[in-house]
């Protein structure tokens, strides 16, 4: 043992000149120590668990004469290096744990303050956060500079916050509303609506006391149209160009606006000395407001047109009320307003100019269909307003098979107004000598002319042969006579026949057509070339006919090739509409014989074909129209009048499921107006009377709806409209009760 530690025994005394090995020595350190083993590392230095204690154990191998080598061990408790800093550790937390004891109350009387200090700006700023300004915030003292800063930096942000976010929802309340003022206006159809509506937004949006609209009328003035106060529409109208020099006018803030497309505000009329005030003085002394301020908006639309003003009076503070002035803000969406408004009344103003547009088309059309045939005269015009007059009736109806039944807009009666005044627009499509046809043989012209020419050149005939007779072949006179006076008789006797049947006033029994077919089989000569001063259509026709040899004989009534005009693709309807007419093969068949032939009235299968397609064409013109959506059953209204409900009208054969209540009014307005026209030369006009007894035949027919005839009758309909336009010899009595179903 070359050392041992101080102040201890230890390890125990060894003689130094005593070297024994370690675990012959009675000591356990000792003895661990040998037990470690020896390590080749020169120099060593580890902790190691002596005895269940901790040590720090050095170790250097040395070798100080060659063949000898030693290891030195160095060993020392772990406690002796570490025991002064525990120590010292344990003397710092019991200084500590005594300074927190006396520190906490100190500190706790020193920070209570600056807490509720920071505790109240805490809520504060909760509040600011939520925007929420019922309260004003309380000022915060504090000992603490930063907390006293802090404090009156949170008042000023509360106010300017508070003021940015009133003025930020004014705003936004404006916006909204002129928003929804678009909206509505941009909505509304109604022209007085609309300019109401303008109005009273105009007014809220600047807050101010009253509003007044003029507008430009044509004649270079402003009239006032609307206004906001309570008080009757006075009698406005300013003049915008000078009386003797025609030039604009700048008198009055309302023309100044007009003629520079600018707003006009003017906070004091008392003071401003740049306009005369002269509709706003006419006003304040109407409805007994003074004027203070005023703000003058003109309507220019999208072309800068101007349309008009409007005039708004005497700002008000938002918060007093009290009287003010039009701030910039305020002005600003103002100015949005009118320019929206603008706009929209220009639309509206195009609109109903293409609507009245329309309109005037339509009785123009209507009026050249009448027009165009005496025979139909005044028609078109008399069915829509029977019509509409029906109608009118059988929207108030609100119990039975009626109750159901309203226009309920204006766009709807509109639709069926159209649809009435075009229910008859195919016939411009219809010839007119076959819309026009009073006698049978009648195209152009009446062609019993000719056949009376061809009667005169018999008549002649029978003449020369009377003479011929006499003199070359010396019959005696009175024979020749006799001869000529029965011939000439018979001639008159069958031209009156074949006159008489021409007019068609009677129904052609089988053995008038067989008289008819008797006269016709007489023949003449013709002496002249029927094929000169043609058309090219009557050529085209005749160019597979050969040509007779001059002169040649032809029958006195006769059905000829070229009477009979071809059918083409283009006169056979589309199967696509769904028509149930039957079609007759050949367009047209003129011939004499087949004409005079016809058994009731004056019309062939071909031409009584020809005037029932005007509703086919009717029906074609109108559904290729690119009606808007709120006129789409104009087609409907305008070409189901010749429907029954019994399924055979035309052209479609629709049932009593198919018709509308619209569909049904058109029918009887179309029927008692063609039975009562008075100015159709074919035809004797029905008296009031007989007119209704004929329409209560098609009621039990069912060809008309019987709830709508009889609501004709008993709403007193039918005779309103007879006092309109029937005349004074076709009013008599009528009994409706005699054809109204009793209930």
């Amino acid at each position: 043992m070359l050392a041992k530690r101080k102040g201890g025994s230890l390890y125990g005394d060894i003689p130094p000149d005593h070297i024994v090995s370690l675990r012959e020595l009675d000591n356990k350190y000792l003895k661990a120590v040998a037990d470690l083993g020896h390590s080749s590392s020169d120099l060593l230095a580890e902790t190691i668990q002596l005895a269940g204690e901790n040590f720090i154990l050095a170790s250097r191998r040395m070798t100080p004469a060659q063949g000898a080598m030693y290891r030195i061990y160095v060993i020392a408790p772990l406690s002796d290096f570490t025991g002064i800093v525990l120590k010292t550790q344990q003397n710092v937390l019991w200084a500590a744990l005594a300074a927190i004891v006396l520190l906490i109350p100190i500190a706790y009387l020193g920070t209570r303050g600056v807490t509720r200090s920071l505790t109240a700006l805490t809520r504060q700023s909760e509040r600011i956060r939520q925007l929420d300004f019922s309260s004003k915030p309380e000022h915060v003292p504090s000992r603490l500079y930063e907390v006293h800063v802090l404090s009156r930096a949170q008042e000023v942000m509360h106010d300017s916050l508070k003021e940015r976010t009133e003025a930020l929802e004014a705003a936004t309340q404006k916006l909204r509303r002129l928003v929804d003022i678009g909206i509505q206006l941009g909505r509304e159809k109604d022209r007085n609506t609309l300019l109401k509506n303008v109005l009273l937004g105009a007014r809220d949006i600047a807050h101010c006391q009253s509003a007044a609209l003029f507008l430009k009328t044509d004649h270079q003035t402003l009239r006032l149209t609307m206004l906001t106060d309570d008080i009757p529409m006075p009698e406005l109208e300013l003049s915008l160009r000078d009386a003797s020099t025609g030039e604009s006018c700048h008198h009055s803030a309302s023309a100044d606006a007009v003629w520079s497309g600018k707003t006009v505000v003017v906070d004091d009329a008392a003071t401003d000395k740049r306009f005369d005030f002269t509709e706003a003085l006419k006003l304040a002394e109407i409805s007994g407001h003074d004027i203070r301020s005023l703000l003058t908006l003109p309507l220019s639309a999208h072309e800068g047109e101007v349309l008009g003003v409007i005039l708004l009076r005497n700002a008000l503070d938002p918060n007093t009320g009290q009287l003010s002035r039009f701030d910039s803000e305020t002005v600003k969406y103002a100015e949005a307003l009118a320019a929206e408004a603008a706009i929209i009344i220009e639309n509206q103003q195009l609109l109903q100019a293409q609507k009245e547009l329309m309109d005037s088309m339509i009785k123009i059309i209507a009026g050249a269909i009448d027009a165009k045939s005496p025979y139909t005269g005044g028609h078109c015009e008399r069915v829509p307003e029977l019509a509409v007059m029906l109608a009118e009736e059988a929207v108030k109806v609100d119990e039975g098979p009626l109750a159901d039944f309203a226009f309920r807009s204006e766009d709807e009666w509109q639709e069926f107004r159209i649809g009435a005044w075009l229910h008859d627009c195919g016939k411009v499509t219809t010839p007119e000598y076959v819309v026009d046809k009073a006698t049978k043989l009648e195209t152009i012209y009446n062609r019993i002319h000719e056949i009376r020419t061809r009667f005169e050149v018999l008549l002649r005939d029978a003449m020369i042969e009377r003479l011929e007779s006499i003199w070359e072949r010396g019959v005696p006179p009175s024979q020749a006579d006799a001869i000529f006076q029965q011939k000439q008789s018979q001639l008159l006797a069958d031209y009156a026949f074949v006159a008489q049947s021409n007019v068609g006033g009677e129904f052609m029994t089988p053995e008038h057509v067989e008289r008819i077919a008797a006269i016709g089989s007489t023949t003449w000569m013709r002496h002249f070339d029927d094929r000169l001063g043609l058309s090219q259509e009557e050529e085209n026709r005749l160019t597979s006919q050969p040509v007779p040899v001059l002169p040649t004989q032809e029958r006195l009534l006769a059905d000829k090739p070229q009477h009979i005009v071809a059918r083409t693709a283009d006169s056979t309807p589309d199967p696509k509409y769904g028509f149930e007419l039957k079609v007759p093969q050949h367009l047209y068949n003129q011939g004499e014989v087949y004409n005079l032939s016809i058994a009731r009235g004056t019309l062939t299968a071909e031409e009584r074909y020809k005037i029932n397609e005007h509703i086919i064409q009717t029906i074609v013109m109108l559904e290729n129209m690119p009606f808007p959506k709120h006129l789409k059953r104009v087609p409907e209204y305008a070409s189901t009048h010749h429907e029954t409900l019994s399924g055979t009208g035309y052209p479609r054969k629709l049932s009593d499921k198919e018709l509308s209540v619209p569909s049904r009014i058109m029918a009887i307005a179309d029927i008692f107006e063609a039975l009562t026209a008075s100015d159709r030369p074919y035809k004797k006009a029905k008296s009031l009377s007989e007119a209704i007894k004929i329409l209560s035949f098609f009621k039990k027919d069912r060809h008309i709806d019987p709830v709508l005839f009889d609501l004709f009758l008993t709403s007193g309909v039918y005779r309103r409209y007879a006092e309109r336009f029937l005349l004074p010899e076709q009013m008599d009595e009528v009994d409706v009760t005699m054809y109204v179903t009793s209930t």
